[in-house]
């Protein structure tokens, strides 16, 4: 496996990623191109001395997010520098650079598919977060995914979450406890799986009618999941919570539309979960372009 510059390495960091995480992600993303041997058009049409700029350019706009995945890939295949970053978060512009890189044209070509695949799949995550957050801006309410994520790629499809604005719910079964409609049912009820679970666990649980509710309150539930909640059952509930005097967080979930956003929010609730930011949000279209004239053949320092 190829080693992450320093620079890469800290980027991962910053952005609250697991460097060798990353690294064992991209290697395998990799590995889809490369398993039947190296990239034999690359090989036969470009001078093993070609140097060139690349220009990485949205289509659409949207929002980045991904970069410092994508540079894991380039750090595998080519030695570069980077000209242009507009950083992880940016509003992009149709046509306007987003990522530009100088480097072997070998290196990049063939990284070229991978870094895209990447770049595309988090920039729409953050670009379908960015409108729901703007749909609910100025109500209180956070936007927040699930774990309705693909294998492998949860830590990095959470991270393009939070370039979009939005929060992050748990990120695995053992950070925190959330109490489902099947756990109800093993255990009894509501009240019967609040009692099991450890005391100093932070615990939510998920109901599916305002009964359901003031059992999951009563009983102590510090967060709420409101389960197909209406709208009107979404603001009754949270009558309900704030004349009981309890310090409970509500969440809708279930049935919600970027066009209902707003909507749910204004009833009150403190979140809306979203399993449509991970598992559902298309491509933004990047592209990766040569740039014309850019051609040498002098090779650059590996640096950024």
């Amino acid at each position: 496996m190829s080693t992450l510059r320093p620079s890469t390495a800290d980027a991962l960091r910053a952005a609250g990623l697991d460097p060798g995480e990353v690294q064992t992600t991209v290697a395998v993303a990799l590995a889809e191109d490369l398993r039947y041997g190296p990239d034999v058009t690359t090989l036969a049409t470009v001078p093993a001395d070609a140097v060139t700029v690349a220009e990485i350019t949205p289509r659409k706009p949207g929002v980045l997010a991904g970069v410092p995945v994508a540079l894991a890939v380039f750090d595998a295949l080519a030695g570069y520098e980077v000209l242009t970053d507009v950083g992880d978060g940016a509003t992009l512009t149709a046509g306007v650079p987003a990522l530009v890189l100088r480097g072997p044209t070998r290196g990049l070509l063939t990284a070229e598919r991978t870094a895209l695949n990447f770049l595309c799949h988090l920039s729409g995550i953050a670009t379908a977060t960015a409108s729901w957050v703007a749909a609910v801006e100025g109500t209180g309410a956070v936007v927040r995914d699930s774990r309705k994520t693909l294998p492998g790629l949860r830590a990095v499809q959470k991270y393009a979450v939070r370039c979009g604005g939005g929060s992050n719910h748990r990120m695995g079964l053992g950070d925190s406890v959330l109490i489902k409609d099947n756990h109800i049912q093993a255990a009894g009820s509501v009240a019967a799986a609040l009692a099991a679970v450890p005391s100093g666990l932070h615990c939510e649980v998920e109901v599916d009618d305002l009964a359901q509710l003031k059992e999951a309150v009563t009983a102590g539930a510090a967060e709420v999941l409101l389960d197909n909640f209406t709208q009107a059952e979404c603001a009754e509930a949270v009558r309900f919570v704030r004349e009981a005097g309890a310090e409970v967080k509500l969440e809708a979930s279930g049935g919600l539309t970027l066009e209902t956003a707003r909507g749910y929010a204004a009833a009150g609730v403190d979140y809306l979960s979203v399993g449509a930011l991970t598992h559902s949000a298309p491509f933004l279209d990047l592209g990766m372009d040569l740039r014309a004239g850019s051609r040498s053949s002098a090779i650059p320092k590996c640096s950024r």
